[in-house]
């Protein structure tokens, strides 16, 4: 089994390149980190939402999605994670969570960072909060083509997923 964890907010392109590269290895089992966030500049979408959209950008390729709620305790997070993840090689371009997961004597596969500075989640969020005032699907679609999957800018779209960024954006100062 491979894990690939993230807290996808949103799910964009390194985290398919990611789950792809699983894929490619055998079973996976994506993990959604801080499944108890939502609703916050920095964690927009529920657990629900990010699952659904992960489910979006699956299409027919098979992944288990597991839901894993964030314990603020990094030396005890793998303990924790494994209990809904279960055992695997853990697939990451992530140095932090490589280290976590070395620790506790998972094999981790690393792999380069690709693009990291244009696929930083809070980039992606800041300019999905400044195309949610604009109402034309296209012009967003060709705005986000490098960044998210066609799957989840769709989703977006369709489930008007990109309003409470506007929401977030006015009632919680951003803190990056």
């Amino acid at each position: 089994m491979h894990i690939v964890l993230g807290r996808f907010q949103p799910f964009h392109c390194g985290h398919a390149w990611l789950v792809e590269q699983a894929l490619e290895r055998g079973d996976v089992t994506i993990a959604i980190g801080s499944a108890q966030a939502g609703g916050e500049v920095n964690n927009p979408w529920t657990a629900n939402q990010r699952h659904s959209m992960i489910k979006a950008w699956l299409g027919n390729r098979d992944a288990r999605i597991v839901e894993i709620d964030d314990i603020n305790d990094p030396p005890r997070w793998v303990e924790h994670a494994k209990k809904f993840h279960g055992e695997g090689i853990l697939v990451t371009s992530d140095e932090d969570t490589a280290s976590l997961y070395e620790q506790a004597s998972y094999t981790v596969l690393k792999l380069p960072r690709e693009r990291r500075e244009s696929l930083e989640g809070w980039r992606i969020r800041k300019t999905l909060t400044m195309l949610s005032t604009i109402h034309d699907d296209d012009a967003v679609r060709e705005v986000m083509k490098e960044l998210l999957p066609i799957e989840i800018t769709n989703w977006l779209i369709d489930n008007d997923a990109m309003y409470i960024l506007n929401v977030i954006s006015q009632e919680q100062p951003y803190t990056g």
